[in-house]
């Protein structure tokens, strides 16, 4: 999006603004779909759950990955309209709710849809089988995440050594387990990560079959990464490796699908905040802005991110610090921002701020977040 356009839209909205452009995230989606055409998006809601969003990608034809009840329900409120056989056969077919791990309440209300839902481990499958007997299941594995911004690994997914076995006590609980899925991290620029994982699924699916279970679906989970900066490989690099192993490894009528979050969303907004404050500190010039981390800036803190801050003020610029408007010195956006000399007033922005950003936005010390507008919807 222009300057100009941001400009006018600060001016005429106010700030701390998110301007989430529509055109770019319809874009982004048909780019998955061109380079990675085996693959069936399931847009993973965590990434920004903003209802507006959702429902693009739902007229674009996406799918959809859940990891709670309420982002479950976001989903559910698109498709409430249809008839009752349509919307059990989208739920079916097009959500999947991706989160190992489930509360027993949260089960419970999910049995009545009969989602895929994904699970790690033995107690997990001792639960779906009391609360959610008419789920159909996905086994997570455990992937390298090596590289990865958000390593995901740690705290999920099953090892390949024990995968079938969970699939086979699955089956004796009388559960429906249709496939597999891994993750390999969010941002991942690693493509190794990938190929390792696709390895690792196809190990699992064979042993699988030899001992009798036949698997129907994978899931290669999310991590696409959002083109940051010029040290992210291509999309298109990355799903010609995805393609070469998929035909490789899977070539039967196995359907793939996948989860992109970041990908999709990150690209597609930008936020504009105003100068409220400015000092020297230390010989470094300081700003201060009415956003920060615990607002659209959270990626920052919960998601490792760096938003390179740019102003509608032009001239030469300086290493700057700038914080955002708490008054917790945690509340740093950055340390190193090349900005120019600016007044109490201007404006700054950050492109590539649609992931993990606003989605996690508080109203700590009594700020507010940032409004959001949508534009070309």
């Amino acid at each position: 999006m222009d300057e100009r356009t941001l400009l006018r839209l600060a001016k005429t909205h106010g700030t701390p603004l998110v301007v989430v452009d529509h055109k770019v995230l319809r874009e982004n989606y048909a780019q998955f779909r061109k380079y990675l055409p085996r693959v069936q998006a399931y847009y993973a809601v965590k990434a920004n759950s903003a209802p507006e969003i959702i429902r693009t990608f739902y007229e674009a034809g996406a799918s959809f990955d859940v990891a709670s009840m309420a982002e479950f329900l976001a989903v559910h409120e698109n498709v409430k309209d249809l008839p009752d056989e349509q919307r059990q056969n989208f739920i079916w077919d097009r959500v999947i709710y991706a989160n190992p791990i489930k509360a027993n309440d949260t089960l419970e209300q999910l049995d009545q849809y009969r989602p895929l839902v994904t699970y790690d481990n033995y107690e997990e499958v001792n639960k779906i089988a009391r609360y959610a007997p008419h789920a159909g299941l996905a086994l997570r594995l455990r992937v390298p995440n090596t590289g990865s911004m958000v390593e995901l690994s740690s705290k999920f997914g099953a090892l390949p050594g024990e995968a079938v076995d969970l699939i086979a006590f699955a089956r004796n609980a009388k559960l429906e387990v249709e496939g597999v899925s891994f993750h390999v991290g969010s941002q991942c620029t690693n493509i190794q990560n990938y190929i390792q994982a696709l390895n690792l699924a196809a190990g699992v699916f064979a042993e699988a079959r030899a001992r009798g279970f036949e698997l129907k679906i994978l899931d290669i989970g999310g991590g696409f990464p959002a083109n940051y900066d010029d040290t992210v490989p291509a999309f298109k690099v990355l799903a010609e490796a995805i393609n070469t192993e998929l035909d490789r490894l899977f070539p039967g009528p196995v359907e793939i699908l996948a989860e992109p979050g970041r990908f999709l969303v990150a690209s597609a907004a930008t936020a504009v905040a105003q100068v409220i404050g400015k000092a020297v500190r230390g010989g470094k010039l300081c700003y201060y802005v009415n956003d920060g981390v615990y607002q659209t800036f959270s990626g920052v803190i919960f998601d490792h991110c760096q938003y390179p801050l740019k102003s509608f003020t032009k001239g030469p610029t300086f290493i700057c610090s700038v914080f955002g408007p708490t008054c917790d010195a945690l509340d740093t956006i950055s340390l190193a921002e090349q900005l120019p000399d600016m007044e109490l007033g201007d404006y700054v922005y950050a492109p590539n701020i649609g992931a993990y950003s606003a989605a996690s936005s508080t109203s700590f010390n009594g700020f507010p977040p940032a409004q959001v507008i949508h534009v070309n919807q």
